[in-house]
């Protein structure tokens, strides 16, 4: 299975930088449109390889996903942590009442009921 994983990582990175090199030509990435950016006056671009412009896109696109997932999962996370800590305080209400239970019995049967 790790030879696998390396195979892919491997065939991967070698389609990543044949694309790269295929789309080195630069392209010009403008924050606004012409016509909007003339009446502002404010002109802002940059010129940039197209397969940087590729790649950060779908580095940007993995992030708002993962930004996305973690919020929508909020309320299962905050279920969970509710849950867990009423679990617990069930945990500890269950000791105290079985320490009160066997408070007056042997304390060799006491630790034979506790491990089964």
């Amino acid at each position: 299975m790790k030879y696998l994983r390396y195979a892919f990582l491997i065939s991967l990175a070698l389609v990543l930088i044949i694309v790269a090199v295929a789309n080195k030509a630069p392209a010009e990435l403008a924050f606004l449109p012409p016509d909007l950016a003339n009446l502002i006056g404010m002109n802002w671009s940059i010129t940039v390889p197209v397969f940087l412009v590729f790649f950060l896109g779908i580095i940007f696109g993995v992030l708002v996903g993962f930004i996305w997932e973690w919020l929508r999962e909020y309320k299962l996370r905050s279920e969970a942590a509710a849950n867990g800590k009423a679990l617990r305080q069930a945990e500890r209400e269950l000791k105290k009442l079985k320490q009160e239970k066997y408070a007056d019995q042997d304390d060799v049967l006491a630790l034979i009921d506790e491990v089964s």
